[in-house]
């Protein structure tokens, strides 16, 4: 059994001798013995202490721990040797110890010396505990208590200490005796030894070398260089010991110290940085404890590492180093953050150079404290320095200390300062005077980029002084205002320009000549060429101003907040107080409306973002606006599908209006369809005939982008808002960081609001004669928007009087004046408006006097008058007033003089009123200024009305658009839609003028009917201004109505046809004129009497075509014959008109006839006087069906589409004296129906009124194999080629349209005609080519290429992309090819000559691509790549040799050969306008050439 039991490992006892005694002998201090055994039996380093002292009391001597003994048991060591065999090591310490009374050795049991007793192999102690240190003594119980074995050991080897360091008062040789002596007496044991040279850390090396050749006297004596404080070969050296103890073991190896001192360093440092780095991962904040750490690190293996190999105390030491060194990181970061802050602060506080220039740091100090943001700066704390103060873990105070400013830091910061006011100040000295340079510079104009001006400033002493950076952003700032200015002076221009754009009806649209016309007479202008660089610009203003001048309101007037609409409101809204009139309310919400219930349509969550910024500046659901607190109930819609229906809304929720909202073309598209499905449904379920419509508001939503990328989105919104004939609210000028703008919100809420009192005002009884008895007269006083004088001036004379009282409510710019004229009292109604806003009732309501107000500081006020006067019936009476600050300007200013002048001129012409009135006198503001004016008016009233219900029978018995009731803001678009820039191109209508079935002449009743459902359902008015509601609906006087029979399905007629049936049967007016004493309304409904009172107008307001209009005449005289009482207003009216035919003001003033017949005779000067006369009119008459071409200014909304004569065309004195002159019959012919032909959506039929076999016809059959080029292409390129190369604006200036037409009918007739002999204007035959290729059944470039055209222009390798067109343009058919070749061809010569023509490829690619290609703009994939098309067809031009003559690539020049621009760079190409040309720019280009017309 015993065999089977594994073996106990071998204890050795080792004991560690070395020189002992008294400090005579020993020295002050011992030679290391207790600090060897210390660290080999507890080797960590908390467990090292460095003190064990010999002088013990005797108490102390007799615990025990000594137990009366001079030796001590350190304990017992496991030990495992390189061979892997383990042994257990016991520790004894041979010493001797000192009394501290006697300083003597204590006494004990072996009285023995020191030599003798510590070469004992044989120790025996009875209960004698293991030390541990000093301090265990006397306090044995608070140490680990282990007794020595057995109380007795047996000693198998010595360990003997030499000291061979300086010592302490010991010298070496002393020690070596007293060591010679003690091995004497060990080697009497026969045990091992082994010498510990012991504090080699302080080593001498005399006495290391001493102390081996000492051993290596003797036999097997091993040396051992140790170190106890640094744990050098401690335990290498009890290792040699026992190796020499067991016998079994080799002999013992040593190591060098300095080698095993490096060993051990290395293995510190390494110790060390791993512990370091976990103190630095782990440790972030400096306010962590240690003990926080050594709890969260204990079991960390780097961190216990370190702790046994250094101890506790380094540990902490390191810890507390990192500490402190993340205190000091943090106060230099609040320093940094404090003086990173000060220069800002001193900036704030000492912004005055005159102030601190003089001023020393300490003043300085003492300044700031006086400043009242001193505290809101600066902190001032108790105790100093800040950095030793709790303000430095106030992280969230980012006050400066003020201690800080003391320091240098802050003296360097504050001259700094200092130094940076000075230049500062120098600097904007500079910019200020570079400013004024610029200034100097006349030759600087609108839009000139700064590289073209720095070279004539550079050498300016302020150019050189101020960086680029502020040269660019002075001239920058220098172009804003010369730009504002110009754009300023620009749109004066055009308001003095006003007969130019006046003279056609609200509803009228500018006819494609009228274009042309407008600018041949702006070209002229030097303001019109000052935007040269900034051509979109100007065509934008000009856009602007043209569709401003046809749908005028007062939201988009011109003059902004200086409309005369909205002042005049403002002031009657404070001054007067509303009267009730007693005016039924039929609409269910009166205009003081309280709440509002809104829906919001948008998509993408964008009706929700409306919905939150709306609550977002209300206050409880409610919304102040313009002074007045509204209810809002909101319910935003989020569509998604485009089945949105008026089910979209609860039935309880009932919305008064709808706002709509979009962000991009496609979500624009998406409110457009929902718009119309959601009015069709409305209009379906609407059982109440009258209910009013809902307005419908359109807002663009900001996108935070360059305005250039939302140009083609407002474009879309406006033209969309056009064609829903609703309110659209743009993005305001400026930036703001949120979708929607407060001023948008408003702006939106308005017209909700405007929409609602519109349908009330509209909904009400039409106001008539008998109506208003109360009224004796109506007057309308004008005055022009932006008069550099105040509304209240005009309003003074009015106002002041205590006889002024308000209109009707809803009626926000009438008041009503009660005042004695002739013998009697008599009340007068007086609307103030703006000419913008006149122009609407001119035509549609009875006013019985016009008050025009002018300006004569101002040109474009006296135009305007002139604009307006012109088309005023002339038995309506005017009082002229002009306006200056005192009767001295007549004198002194030449200006003014001459307006005043030409005022009075106009007012002597017309037998007019005229008077001024003078800002700086109060005389001249008494209402008694107008007596003689309402004296003259109250005269003329019965001939007035008398004239206007003429006019108002005419108008509603011969087919006009009243059958068509239209508001000056309803139905017609802007513009027509011009792609090529050319009348041949037009988009059709959206809506048919004809084909519905309506009567001809509907009965009172249902005429105000139809109007109300067709803007109520279809196309509502919107933003009508308060009380304009009457300005689309004709008042006649106080008349007897007789019963209307209605006639069902009468169809709308042409008014040629109708001329034609009424010449055959005036034999039948006049048999029944005198058979039936009936009245001419008796029979109405009746087709007959229908056009035989259209005749009968015709006989009175316009000059007869033959000789029956004077028995027509007296037909109409003795058509009522005497009824007595039963006489009626209508026949009273008729005999007091019979002896004069009404005009027009411009036809009795010779002003006012010359400045309109200026701009004609400027814009058709290539057309002689016999042009426009007889054989002129005669040759227009066959083309009734495209509009009247009598007046060129006017046209049909949809000038290819058969239908009637535009109503707003008047009678001309010069014309009519020359019709009577002619004195022909009219044809009776009907003319022909032109046939509808199937095409493309977006194009209209064909232009032509005559049938054409050469024309319109498939290109195939116009070429044969000898002649591959249509004959008529070679006529008119040839022709052009002869005489047009040297014509500026070839191909872009349009031609005249009846000249085209001439050209083509003279081809169909003979094809052998010479168009030199035919002298016809270089631009007619360019303008019949273009319309040549636009009536081709399909474009010339086939539409299977087009996706292959665009690809190639996106390829930016200039040589690459002309590669891969030629090849594309292989692919055209044959014919197609030949002819596009010779197009081309012709276009490069037409090039090579834009130094007079300013025709330069660019500029004719974008006259011809749309020609060529025809796109679908209907289609936003096209819309997208309109640059890109241009582009190929530029290409083509330029690169002609290339392409069809086998040449080689030529280089482009100027802009018009850079490569297209990459589709990504490119700003998103715009949905073309519905403008007419040449105003409407294909698309939006980065760099534009120069405008060719100048």
């Amino acid at each position: 059994m015993a065999k089977n039991k594994e073996p106990r490992p071998p204890t050795y006892a080792v004991s560690v001798v070395g020189l002992s005694g008294t400090e005579k002998e020993k020295g002050s201090c011992g030679v290391g013995k207790s600090c060897l055994c210390n660290r080999y039996v507890r080797p960590k380093a908390d467990d090292y202490y460095m003190e064990h002292t010999s002088v013990l009391s005797t108490i102390d001597f007799g615990g025990r721990v000594v137990n009366n003994d001079h030796f001590l048991y350190w304990g017992e060591v496991p030990h495992r040797g390189d061979d892997g065999l383990e042994c257990k090591i016991q520790v004894i310490e041979q010493t001797e110890f000192i009394d501290d009374q006697t300083f003597l050795p204590h006494r004990s049991t072996n009285l023995q010396p020191y030599t003798k007793r510590a070469a004992a192999s044989k120790l025996q102690s009875a209960e004698k505990l293991m030390y541990i240190c000093t301090d265990q003594l006397g306090l044995e119980q608070d140490f680990d208590q282990k007794q020595m074995p057995d109380g007795k050991l047996n000693i198998d080897g010595f360990v003997l200490c030499i000291d061979v360091s300086k010592g302490c008062n010991r010298k070496f040789d002393d020690q070596m005796k007293f060591v010679n002596s003690l091995y004497s007496q060990m080697s009497k044991s026969k045990k091992p030894i082994i010498i510990a040279a012991t504090k080699c850390d302080e080593c001498v090396e005399q006495y290391l070398r001493d102390l081996q050749a000492y051993a290596s006297n003797k036999k097997n004596l091993l040396v051992v260089e140790t170190s106890a404080r640094y744990c050098i070969n401690v335990e290498l050296c009890f290792q040699a010991l026992t190796q020499q103890m067991d016998k079994k073991s080799g002999k013992p190896k040593t190591i060098p110290y300095l080698d095993a001192y490096k060993f051990q360093r290395q293995q510190v440092t390494t110790v060390t940085d791993k512990f370091v780095k976990l103190i630095v991962q782990t440790v972030k904040d400096y306010h962590t404890t240690w003990k926080a750490v050594s709890n969260k690190l204990k079991n960390h293996p780097d961190y216990e590492e370190y702790i046994n190999l250094e101890g506790t105390k380094k540990a902490r030491n390191t810890f507390s180093k990192h500490i402190e060194q993340l205190k000091q990181e943090h106060i230099k970061k609040r320093r940094d953050e404090f003086l990173s802050n000060l220069p800002k602060i001193l900036n704030n506080l000492l912004n005055n150079l005159e102030e601190v220039e003089k001023l020393s740091w300490p003043e300085a100090q003492t300044l700031l404290k006086t400043r009242a943001e001193f505290q809101f700066w600066f902190v001032d704390l108790e105790h100093t320095p800040w950095d030793e103060t709790d303000h430095i873990d106030k992280v969230n105070d980012r006050r400066v200390p003020f201690d800080l400013l003391r320091t240098a830091e802050g003296e360097r910061i504050f001259q700094s300062h200092v130094q940076h006011l000075i230049s500062e100040k120098r600097r904007v000295e500079m910019k200020e005077k570079f400013k004024k340079t610029l200034e100097r510079v006349h030759f600087i104009s609108p839009g000139q980029p700064w590289e073209e001006v720095m070279c004539f400033v550079m050498e300016d002493e302020a150019y050189k002084y101020i960086s680029e950076t502020d040269r660019r952003d002075v001239y920058s700032r220098h172009q804003r205002e010369i730009v504002e200015r110009a754009k300023e002076e620009f749109q004066e221009m055009l308001f003095e320009h006003a007969e130019l754009f006046y003279d056609l009806d609200l509803n009228a649209t500018p006819s494609y000549d009228k274009m042309s016309e407008i600018h041949t007479v702006l070209n002229e202008e030097p303001r019109y060429r000052a935007l040269q660089k900034l051509a979109p610009d100007r065509e934008s203003l000009l856009l602007k101003h043209i569709g401003f001048v046809y749908h005028p309101t007062k939201e988009t007037c011109l003059s902004g907040q200086s409309c005369v609409d909205m002042k005049v409101e403002q002031i009657l809204a404070n001054r007067l107080v509303q009267l009730d009139h007693g005016r039924s309310n039929l609409y269910h919400h009166s205009a003081n409306i309280d709440k509002v219930n809104l829906c919001l349509l948008g998509r993408e969550g964008l009706a929700q973002e409306l919905a939150n910024e709306i609550r977002a500046q209300s206050t409880d659901d409610e919304y102040t606006l313009d002074g007045k607190i509204y209810e809002l109930d909101l319910f935003p819609i989020d569509v998604n599908s485009a089945l949105v229906l008026s089910h979209s809304w609860p039935s309880t929720f009932k919305p008064h209006g709808c706002i709509c909202v979009f962000s991009s073309i496609e979500s624009l598209n998406f409110i457009g369809d929902c718009v119309g499905r959601i009015r069709a449904e409305i209009s379906q379920n609407r059982r109440d005939r009258y209910a009013p419509p809902m307005p419908f508001i359109l807002i663009l939503a900001n996108q935070r982008d360059s305005i250039c990328k939302n140009m083609p989105i407002r474009h879309q919104g406006q033209q969309l808002a056009n064609k829903l004939q609703c309110t659209f609210v743009d993005i305001p000028s400026g930036t703001f960081p949120r979708k929607f703008n407060e001023s948008q919100i408003k702006q939106a809420l308005r017209g909700v609001l405007e929409g609602l009192k519109h349908n009330f005002d509209v909904m009400s009884p039409l106001p008539s004669i008998k109506d208003l008895s109360e009224t004796d007269l109506r007057i309308v006083m004008c005055a022009m928007c932006g008069d550099p004088f105040s509304v209240d001036l005009i309003l003074s004379p009015f106002l002041d009087s205590h006889s002024c009282s308000a209109g009707q409510p809803g009626q926000s710019n009438t008041l009503v004046l009660d005042k004695i004229i002739g013998d009697s009292r008599r009340r007068i109604q007086i609307t103030v408006l703006s000419y913008h806003s006149s122009i609407g009732i001119r035509k549609d309501e009875l006013v019985h006097g016009y008050i025009l107000v002018y300006s004569a500081k101002r040109k474009s006020s006296m135009a305007m008058l002139r604009a307006f006067l012109a088309e005023v019936q002339d038995v309506i009476p005017v009082q002229m007033v002009v306006i200056t600050d005192s009767q001295v300007d007549f004198f002194e200013n030449e200006a003014i003089k001459e307006l005043m002048t030409e005022g009075e001129h106009i007012a002597t012409e017309i037998a007019a009123k005229f008077t001024a009135l003078y800002s700086l006198s109060q005389y001249h503001r008494q209402t008694e200024v107008f007596t003689p004016f309402f004296n003259e008016v109250l005269e003329k009233k019965l001939s007035i009305e008398g004239s206007f219900m003429f006019d108002n029978t005419r108008d509603g018995s011969g087919a006009s658009e009243d059958v068509f009731p239209q508001s000056p803001h309803s139905h017609s678009p802007a513009y027509p839609y011009y792609p090529d820039s050319e009348d041949d191109t037009e988009a059709p209508p959206p809506y048919s003028p004809i084909g519905d079935d309506v009567q001809l002449l509907p009965t009172p009743s249902e005429r105000t009917k139809y109007r109300i459902d067709l803007e109520g359902n279809e196309y509502p008015i919107h933003s009508t201004p308060v009380g304009d509601h009457e300005r689309n609906h004709k008042v006649p006087p106080p008349v007897r109505p007789k019963p209307v029979l209605p006639k069902p399905n009468v169809k709308k007629l042409d008014p040629n046809l109708l001329k034609t049936i009424e010449a055959g049967m005036r034999s039948t007016r006049r048999t029944r004129a005198h058979g039936d004493d009936i009245e001419p309304s008796d029979n109405y409904a009746e087709p007959v009497d229908t056009l035989k009172s259209k005749g009968f107008n015709d006989d009175i307001y316009a000059v007869p075509d033959d000789t029956l209009s004077r028995a027509k005449m007296r037909n109409f005289g003795g058509l009522h014959g005497p009824h007595g009482d039963e006489e009626n207003g209508f026949d009273r009216m008729s005999k007091l008109q019979v002896g004069r035919r009404p005009s027009k003001y411009k036809h009795r003033s010779k002003i006012l006839f010359s400045k309109t017949k200026a701009y004609h005779r400027r814009a058709h000067s290539d057309v002689s006087d016999d042009d426009s006369g007889p054989a002129l009119q005669k040759k227009k008459k066959g083309r009734g069906h495209r509009g009247s071409e009598e007046d060129p200014l006017l046209s049909p909304v949809d000038a290819w589409k058969g239908g009637i004569d535009n109503p707003a065309i008047t009678s001309d004195p010069e014309q009519d004296d020359k019709k009577m002159k002619k004195k022909k019959p009219p044809k009776t012919k009907e003319p022909k129906k032109p046939k509808s032909k199937a095409s493309k959506p977006l194009y209209p039929p064909t232009r032509r009124n005559w049938e054409s076999n050469y024309f319109g016809v498939q290109l195939q059959t116009l070429v044969t194999h000898e002649q591959p080029i249509p004959v008529f292409i070679a006529k008119c390129v040839d022709y052009i080629e002869r005489t047009g190369l040297t014509t500026e604006g070839l191909y872009r200036v349009s031609g005249n349209k009846t000249d085209q037409d001439n050209i083509q009918k003279q081809f169909d007739q003979d094809h052998n005609i010479d168009l030199i002999v035919m002298d016809v204007a270089v631009n007619a035959v360019a303008g019949a080519l273009k319309a040549f290729f636009a009536d081709l059944p399909d474009p010339l470039i086939p539409y299977n290429l087009h996706p292959e055209l665009v690809e190639a222009a996106k390829i930016v390798d200039h040589i690459e992309r002309l590669q891969v067109l030629k090849e594309i343009v292989q692919k055209f058919p044959p014919v197609n090819y030949d002819v596009f070749r010779y197009v081309i061809t012709h276009l490069n010569r037409v090039s090579r000559h834009s130094q007079t023509t300013l025709m330069t490829a660019d500029n004719l690619s974008i006259c011809f691509w749309p020609t060529l290609m025809r796109p679908d703009f209907e289609n936003k994939d096209t819309l997208s790549t309109t640059k890109l098309n241009q582009s190929v067809i530029e290409s083509f031009i330029q690169q002609c040799q290339y392409f069809f003559h086998d040449g080689e690539v030529t280089e482009p020049s100027g802009v018009g050969g850079t490569p297209p621009p990459h589709p990504h760079s490119m700003v998103e190409s715009l949905v073309p306008l519905q403008l007419p040309p040449p105003l409407q720019p294909q698309q939006i280009q980065h760099q534009l050439q120069p405008d060719p017309l100048v």
